[in-house]
């Protein structure tokens, strides 16, 4: 049996939850969630909780029991108090400004990088080089990020780039002239 799988889901006080049809919809203060529940597993509500059940210990059913869990806890939180990324900008003349749902980016390239952003998706901007990615889609929200800090990875030798704000740079000796 998953260890993950088996705890129950604790339902937080304003969130209502609904499963019909395969499908899990989750509401709350900061939104809504849907997701289709793989096959194998089931759901058993109640007041203050959601159990996920398996069918049967087939390896398909073993395989998705841990992960609907988990992801069904997601979309609790996510409704609920919402997920976030840290990244930053380091680079001279590296620069970020967020405008409505477009993001524009200056990373030292001969244009300027205009990203839109997914619908639930918003970016805070503070100094022009430290980003917050915010939104209630925990999947959402790590691809953008991923996204973002693609444009322009940082580099070993400077660590110009952007990286994210827990992430460390380990950094190589340049050349050493003739001696």
């Amino acid at each position: 049996m998953s260890r993950i799988g088996k705890r129950p889901i604790e339902i937080p006080k304003g969130v209502k939850i609904s499963y019909t049809d395969s499908f899990f919809k989750v509401e709350g203060p900061k939104g809504s969630l849907s997701r289709k529940v793989m096959e194998g597993v089931s759901l058993k509500l109640s007041d203050t909780s959601v159990v996920v059940e398996r069918a049967d210990d087939g390896l398909k059913a073993r395989s998705a029991h841990g992960l609907t869990r988990t992801l069904l806890s997601n979309m609790l939180i996510g409704v609920t108090k919402g997920f976030e990324t840290a990244l930053e900008i380091n680079g001279v003349g590296y620069r970020a400004e967020a405008k409505g749902d477009v993001l524009n980016l200056s990373l030292g390239y001969s244009h300027p990088i205009n990203f839109q952003l997914p619908k639930g998706i918003t970016v805070e901007v503070e100094k022009m080089t430290k980003l917050l990615v915010k939104g209630i889609d925990k999947e959402l929200v790590g691809q953008t990020a991923a996204k973002i800090r693609a444009f322009r990875s940082p580099e070993p030798y400077k660590g110009k780039g952007i990286k994210y704000a827990s992430e460390t740079i380990l950094r190589k000796a340049g050349k050493t002239g003739k001696k």
